[in-house]
C-alpha cells in the first residue's frame, strides 16, 4: 500500500469549503473514528518505525516519508486499548496540525472512507467526565443508524507531548 498511497496535500487551497464536513473514517478494534479531513495529508501502508528511547508508550517512534522524520502514534494504545500485531490493513494516517507545522503520524487497524457528515448531525460528546480520552472526542457524527466517534486532531496530543516530540 505505500506505493499506493493517497497524497491529499495537493488538494487546492481554494477548496476549503469543499473540505467542510468532510471526514476521514478509520477502525480501531470494533468502533470507527473519524477526523476531519483537512488535517489529513496522507495515508500511507505502515512500514518500517525507527524506536525513540524515552517516549511515551503510545509513541512507537518515528518513520522517514519522502526524508521528513515523523513521530508515529499507535491509536490503539493512545486509547488504552489492547495492542494487536500490524498486518496488511493496518495503515498510517498523516495529520497535520499547528497549521502545518507538526506533522504526526497515527497507527489505525485499517482505514475506512471520507465521508460527509453535516454538522446538523453531529451532537457534542456527552459529559461523563471519564478519563483524558474524552478529551479527545470532538463530537458524535449521526450516519444512518451508525454512530461515528469524530475526533479533535489538535486535542490528540497535549502541549507537552507536543514538546517531546520536538514540536
Amino acid at each position: 500500500m505505500s506505493e499506493a498511497n493517497t497524497d491529499l496535500q495537493n488538494v487546492p487551497e481554494e477548496s476549503e469549503d469543499t473540505l467542510k464536513d468532510m471526514y476521514l473514517s478509520f477502525r480501531l478494534g470494533d468502533e470507527d473514528y473519524c477526523l476531519e479531513i483537512r488535517y489529513v495529508t496522507e495515508i500511507v501502508g505502515i512500514q518500517k518505525v525507527t524506536e525513540v528511547p524515552d517516549m511515551p508508550h503510545y509513541v512507537k517512534g518515528v518513520v522517514n516519508l519522502r526524508g521528513q522524520v515523523i513521530p508515529v502514534i499507535d491509536m490503539r494504545l493512545r486509547f488504552n486499548m489492547m495492542g494487536r500485531d500490524y498486518d496488511e490493513r493496518t495503515c498510517i494516517v498523516v495529520i497535520s496540525l499547528r497549521n502545518g507545522a507538526v506533522q504526526v503520524g497515527l497507527v489505525v487497524d485499517t482505514v475506512n472512507e471520507v465521508r460527509s457528515i453535516e454538522e446538523v448531525n453531529v451532537s457534542p460528546p456527552p459529559k461523563t467526565g471519564a478519563g483524558q480520552s474524552a478529551a479527545y472526542i470532538r463530537g458524535l457524527g449521526k450516519v444512518g443508524e451508525d454512530v461515528k466517534i469524530i475526533l479533535d486532531a489538535n486535542k490528540l496530543l497535549f502541549e507537552n507531548e507536543l514538546a517531546s516530540l520536538g514540536a
